[in-house]
């Protein structure tokens, strides 16, 4: 066998562990996805409106992702921030939440790889 198909075979897998041992609510996949989303554009030092995430057609319909967007603020992964220049634009932060949220996985990750 290839040993890329044998290196995700092996990536599915730490998926699967990270699954079974992250506690608490769990987010569904847009949600996921959006968050994902928030995260890289974080990462990348760009901003990220909610215009942004909601042209992500192929994560659900507007409404289906504005909704989602509302589920990561109440849960406390995300907080919209008016822009000043324009009212009608609220760019998307991720929160102490959302960024822990990543360590834990990142270390969680880590574990699992270094695992035979």
């Amino acid at each position: 066998m290839p040993q890329r198909s044998l290196s995700y075979l092996r990536f599915l897998n730490c998926l699967d562990t990270l699954d079974r041992i992250n506690p608490g609510k769990k987010l569904d996949f847009t949600e996921e996805q959006l968050l994902n989303r928030v995260m890289l554009a974080w990462d990348r030092q760009q901003t990220i409106l909610v215009g942004d995430l909601l042209t992500a057609h192929e994560l659900g319909s507007q409404a289906t992702l504005h909704g989602r967007i509302k589920n990561l603020q109440a849960m406390g992964y995300i907080k919209l921030s008016i822009d000043k220049a324009d009212a009608r634009k609220k760019h998307i932060i991720p929160t102490k939440l959302a960024l822990s949220h990543y360590e834990k996985l990142s270390m969680q990750m880590e574990s699992v790889l270094q695992t035979p």
